[in-house]
């Protein structure tokens, strides 16, 4: 039989109302008797006895068992989670940032305290990876994870290829339609897949990785002529993260765009859809598919984590517990696309090897081999040059035989 949960909520934005929207349309023994908020005065269609600006309200209340964080802000989001879980009070999340950056230290509190902490929403919203990395894969040997991890940045490169709008154009629309905030550089910047990088792949690797060690470029300076090249090809370009096993003891992890090909799952996923690729050893490759980012498709991911805890569902870690060899390997060599401005760029990138160089008044691009450690040291340069920068792996046969030739020469 399922506990009622009475319920603290923090935040009442998108994600917030469309949680509050789906909760009153279920009898699910579920009680929400607070919500925490920043501005007073902003009108609501709620009772205003249920707003409270002060945290404490809360956190202090023992008749709250479990808390809801909904805000944007991470440092306070940490405040906030952490002090319930020491207080014994279970929590739902959906802030990635806050996550990707102490997880480790929040498995250490869940398990000091005996509390539960879940996050199903931070990662691809409506999409359940999470909990399907912790129980139907735990015993797989996974290759590798890769998708689309962020409605925004896809959206924008949608309406681009497929509508011929301006990127300028494309961003605001996403704006307007709540999917990239006002900076949008956590976006387009690759910051916000990187976070949800990190955090899947605790689950399916059990590694726990400091998001400053995975490399992110972003779309903000691709280019019409980015787009021209990809449609030559017939390639579309999505901001993809990527996390795959080297071998027994080493696992890479980034996030830059890439060059899809139409034999890829990824390349129907359009507008603000997200979708999660997952190969394994024994079932193959799978995809996972649904919206990520609005209200309602966030909110049924939280949802979903608030129904379990009242049946007491906890992240086991069962990768983390039992398999945690793997190591962070930056210097794996990734097939790239640049097209650049200067050559002082390309003349300072060391290349583990050139496929292609191609210059004209119109375009300059090269083809090559780098180290990921490479586009960490260089990635300010590359940004500031206006570069453009996809993986380029479904250019292989160029690259294949150049590494034979590279690999056979040592």
């Amino acid at each position: 039989m399922s506990k009622r949960l009475t319920i603290g909520l923090f935040g009442f934005g998108v994600v917030g109302q469309g949680l509050y929207d789906i909760i009153s349309t279920k009898d699910l023994n579920i009680e929400i008797r607070k919500i925490a908020i920043k501005n007073p005065d902003k009108k609501r269609s709620l009772p205003d006895e249920l707003f409270t600006t002060d945290a404490n309200v809360i956190l202090n209340d023992p008749e709250i068992n479990t808390i809801i964080e909904l805000i944007n802000d991470a440092d306070a989001a940490y405040e906030i989670v952490t002090r319930a879980l020491k207080s014994g009070k279970n929590v739902v999340s959906a802030n990635k940032k806050m996550i990707a950056e102490h997880l480790d230290e929040l498995v250490e509190l869940q398990e000091k305290y005996g509390t539960s902490l879940l996050y199903e929403g931070s990662v691809c919203g409506s999409i359940p990876i999470i909990r399907n990395l912790e129980e139907y894969y735990d015993n797989e040997l996974l290759h590798s994870i890769s998708g689309i991890f962020n409605g925004s940045s896809n959206f924008i490169l949608s309406k681009i290829a497929n509508e011929g709008l301006e990127y300028a154009d494309a961003l605001k629309q996403a704006q307007d339609l709540g999917f990239a905030e006002k900076d949008p550089i956590l976006d387009v910047g690759g910051y916000d897949p990187k976070y949800k990088l990190v955090i899947a792949a605790a689950h399916a690797y059990g590694l726990f990785v400091r998001p400053e060690e995975v490399l992110n470029i972003g779309i903000q300076n691709f280019s019409n002529a980015d787009l021209q090249f990809a449609q030559e090809h017939q390639l579309k370009i999505k901001l993809v993260p990527t996390a795959k096993k080297l071998n027994d003891k080493e696992l890479a992890m980034y996030v830059i765009p890439k060059l899809v090909p139409k034999s890829d799952f990824l390349y129907n996923v359009e507008n603000e859809y997200n979708a999660v690729s997952v190969k394994a050893a024994f079932a193959d490759q799978q995809l996972f598919y649904g919206k990520g980012a609005g209200g309602h498709p966030t909110g049924s991911a939280v949802l979903s984590d608030v129904a379990a805890l009242r049946y007491d569902y906890r992240y086991e870690y069962k990768k983390f517990n039992h398999d945690s060899k793997l190591k962070l390997q930056n210097d794996h060599v990734i097939p790239v696309y640049i097209r650049y401005n200067n050559e002082d760029l390309i003349n300072s990138l060391h290349f583990e090897f050139i496929a292609e160089q191609h210059k004209s008044l119109d375009l300059k691009y090269v083809l090559g081999g780098i180290k990921i450690s490479e586009l960490i040291l260089k990635k300010q340069d590359i940004l500031d040059d206006g570069a453009f920068l996809a993986q380029a792996s479904a250019l292989t046969e160029k690259f294949e035989e150049l590494k034979r030739v590279k690999f056979e020469k040592i």
